[in-house]
């Protein structure tokens, strides 16, 4: 259960996230973190061609929870981020069904990386940060299935990096999966609701 005296906040818009804390019986208000991801993303690559995934998802997930935070005093808010990594390559968000297509088909039979980042702050301050990682196999799945799988899942998917949501119809697309499924979801809950207790905002 919630502390009432410790306000959440998620700064996050993804559903999967939401439903993930609302499961586990953690209260929370939803506040998207307004940033342009892909400046910091390129900025930090400009600094250093060679810094590690992990780096950058680490700092997004900071910078949501720390900007969320100035507005929304004494309240404990949680920031997010997950990249995917292919053959040393980032992927992020595609913006068209075609677009997801072509990720999908560079992906079939092989296997990538989630790398999940959380961060909690309060007041502008980093409290806590944690990252996971999961090691996702798709199958050799057919053009026949890939065009029903995206007819059917449609342009939700477009708010998923790697194009697929785990928890429905795209998990058909996999043969194997290692690691933890909330990771692949995008919020490392065990980790998240150990940092939430630590702060005060579940009861120990």
């Amino acid at each position: 259960m919630t502390d009432s005296a410790s306000p959440v906040i998620l700064a996050s818009a993804s559903p999967a996230r939401r439903a993930i804390l609302s499961a586990a019986g953690v209260t929370c208000e939803i506040v998207p973190a307004r940033l342009d991801e892909d400046a910091i993303k390129s900025a930090m690559i400009a600094v250093d061609p060679h810094i590690r995934p992990a780096a950058i998802a680490a700092r997004l997930a900071q910078e949501k929870a720390r900007v969320v935070s100035r507005d929304k005093p004494g309240c404990l808010v949680i920031g997010a981020d997950q990249i995917l990594v292919f053959e040393n390559t980032i992927y992020s968000k595609v913006a068209t069904l075609d677009e997801a297509r072509a990720v999908l088909k560079k992906l079939r039979g092989r296997t990538h990386e989630l790398i999940s980042a959380t961060a909690l702050a309060r007041d502008d301050a980093l409290l806590w940060h944690g990252e996971d990682r999961a090691r996702l196999t798709m199958r050799d799945f057919s053009d026949r299935f890939l065009s029903r799988y995206l007819d059917e899942a449609g342009p939700v998917i477009l708010n998923c990096v790697g194009c697929y949501e785990l928890e429905r119809s795209g998990v058909q697309l996999f043969e194997k999966i290692e690691g933890d499924y909330f990771t692949v979801l995008g919020l490392p809950l065990l980790a998240v609701l150990g940092a939430l207790r630590a702060h005060g905002a579940l009861m120990s």
